[in-house]
């Protein structure tokens, strides 16, 4: 790690701790104001230790766990001020401020929670992992073929719940020692309650979802495309009059590499000159915390190998797959890359071209298989009766 990227992460670090210590006594009081005034005990708890840039991974779980909270009261325990200020307006359950694993121990053993889950590997997660009573429940924020999906401290959690047989065949394969019982398959319960298609204007363009990933924490996650595809393929295609372009970052761009932070500047500017030039062509960047609306809208997208790319597979429409330039990404031989389209940087320039093939023929037979590998039964709201009957289960388990 160069000095610059060490000095960056130690202002962000300094900027976070002093953004919490002036937010923490008013936050509180907002959360108290805002939480049931009565006594109530909580059966589960969303628990959520990162800053708000990351906060898009507990956000999209805010559906499901709704839902549970039906039948298994929910509370959501979030350990940085700025991020429970950041998520309070919009996250439909209870939210607790817990800056301290005695916080958090307190709170479970006052409402005797039987369940916590986790949506990353946050190194938080692991103290609060200390606590024997309640079943320990990882998540995930997607499904997707980024080596991160494979990681050695599943281990550590009671279960993991996954997506499917791709999902529980990748882990086995690169996690030695994890007992296969601890997989549980559940399919994808955001996508239960997709957002029925919104129609743009009737002027004859094929709306373009561009959604690039960030750059990943290591180059073996360096998968995004902002930097190496981004300007040139959304210049093609705001140039191009039969094509209307969505632009959705990944909210996390940027924050190790500057030049895919500068890339999305670029890509902002270039839509804001389009949008002056022809208003009625509609590009805009999508800002929505929520990632179905802008899914709904497309005709095609454009990603990388993410979430993004598995989330956008049952739709049944085109996708293309922008190719990582890192050479030391990681990219399953056998993954999505392996069945979908993919966009050499070299050629994003030519986009509008490509995206024409690509909607001139039907999606593949392997391109539906896909979806089966990754989410099993895709049924609306098959996903979620799988969740809420795994956690159904999972509380089932002996406690001590």
């Amino acid at each position: 790690m160069s000095l610059t990227v060490k000095a960056r992460r130690g202002l962000k670090l300094m900027a976070d701790s002093a953004g919490n210590l002036f937010l923490d006594k008013r936050v509180r009081r907002q959360l108290s104001a805002r939480n049931p005034t009565t006594p109530a005990r909580y059966e589960a708890v969303l628990y959520f230790a990162d800053d708000p840039s990351s906060a898009y991974q507990i956000r999209q779980w805010f559906g499901p766990m709704l839902k549970l909270s039906e039948r298994h009261p929910v509370a959501v325990l979030v350990h940085k001020a700025t991020t429970a200020a950041a998520i309070m307006e919009d996250c439909p359950l209870p939210v607790y401020l817990t800056s301290g694993i005695n916080e958090v121990e307190q709170f479970v053993s006052t409402h005797e929670v039987r369940a916590v889950f986790y949506v990353n590997n946050n190194q938080a997660n692991f103290t609060v992992l200390r606590l024997t009573g309640p079943v320990h429940i990882h998540l995930s924020h997607g499904e997707s073929d980024k080596v991160s999906m494979a990681s050695n401290q599943l281990k550590a959690y009671d279960f993991a719940f996954i997506a499917g047989e791709a999902s529980r065949q990748r882990i086995l394969a690169n996690v030695p020692r994890l007992d296969p019982t601890k997989l549980v398959e559940i399919g994808r319960p955001q996508l239960d309650d997709a957002v029925d298609n919104a129609p743009n204007n009737d002027d004859g363009r094929v709306t373009v979802l561009y959604a690039p990933t960030w750059e990943g924490d290591r180059d073996a996650m360096a998968y995004g495309s902002a930097a190496s595809h981004g300007p040139a393929l959304v210049r093609a295609l705001l140039a191009d009059p039969r094509y209307r372009l969505i632009f959705r970052p990944h909210p996390r761009t940027g924050v190790r590499l500057r030049a895919h932070g500068e890339s999305v500047k670029l890509i902002d500017s270039l839509i804001a000159s389009a949008v002056k030039k022809s208003p009625d062509a509609v590009h805009y960047r999508d800002h929505n915390h929520d990632f179905r609306g802008a899914m709904a809208k497309a005709d095609i997208c454009i990603c990388d190998i993410s979430a993004m790319a598995m989330d956008w597979l049952p739709s049944g429409k085109p996708l293309l797959i922008a190719k990582p330039v890192e050479p030391a990404a990681v990219v399953d031989p056998k993954g999505i890359t392996s069945v979908v389209p993919v966009l050499e940087a070299a050629d994003a320039e030519r986009s509008p071209s490509i995206l024409d093939e690509l909607l001139s023929r039907p999606i593949s037979a392997e391109q539906f298989d896909l979806i089966r590998h990754h989410f099993g039964e895709t049924d609306r709201g098959a996903s979620t009766q799988r969740f809420l009957l795994a956690v159904d289960r999972a509380m089932q388990e002996p406690s001590l």
